[in-house]
């Protein structure tokens, strides 16, 4: 349990469930093997969330939550919207936007666009419109652009890279529940990044 990051060693060597009081939810790897946990606070203590630590199987940042379930429909259309969070995902899914997945986080790293840009061309960042997410936003392409822009043999096109400017107070969750459309319409015109920054 403590390898795999279920379980805490504390001082005078007391084992603690990492998770204690969380709602929880499982990560897996593209294939669907779970590999991790991301935990909800439900009391309202910090932080929000947690994950579980780096393991031999669990690395952050060359994750993508949802992928394993998005993988056909995101080959299949050649474009991928990626969001912040686990219920971001979620409520994608449950309403038919299957090829949403979340950046395990606030920013994509150079690690999950390099498995993304096998796969799509067309890269949509859905992220949430607080001061924060757009700060992630901006981290997001800096860091990450160079790797995008990387061509793997077959790929001949350049990369398209979007912001979906959502509205204030609604990020993807609380959007894709109340209007499904609006959600739809935001994806699809959402603006090139040059014109973002």
């Amino acid at each position: 349990g403590v390898e795999a990051g279920l379980l805490r060693r504390g001082d005078g060597g007391i084992v603690r469930d990492f998770f204690w009081g969380r709602l929880m939810f499982p990560i897996q790897d593209r294939q669907g093997r779970v590999i991790g946990f991301g935990g909800r606070a439900l009391d309202g203590s910090e932080p929000k969330y947690i994950n579980t630590p780096a393991t031999t199987v669990f690395d952050k940042r060359s994750t993508l939550y949802g992928l394993h379930l998005a993988l056909g429909q995101v080959r299949e259309s050649g474009t991928v919207v990626v969001v912040e969070g686990y219920m971001d995902t979620i409520a994608a899914h449950q309403h038919g936007f299957t090829t949403v997945i979340a950046s395990m986080g606030t920013a994509l790293t150079e690690q999950q666009v390099s498995q993304l840009r096998s796969l799509a061309n067309d890269f949509v960042l859905a992220l949430d419109p607080d001061a924060a997410g757009q700060s992630a936003t901006r981290r997001s392409l800096q860091t990450s652009w160079q790797a995008l822009e990387h061509r793997p043999l077959g790929l001949r096109e350049q990369p398209s890279l979007r912001i979906a400017a959502l509205p204030q107070d609604k990020d993807p969750d609380t959007l894709i529940r109340e209007d499904q459309g609006e959600w739809e319409r935001l994806v699809r015109d959402a603006i090139p990044y040059m014109e973002f920054l």
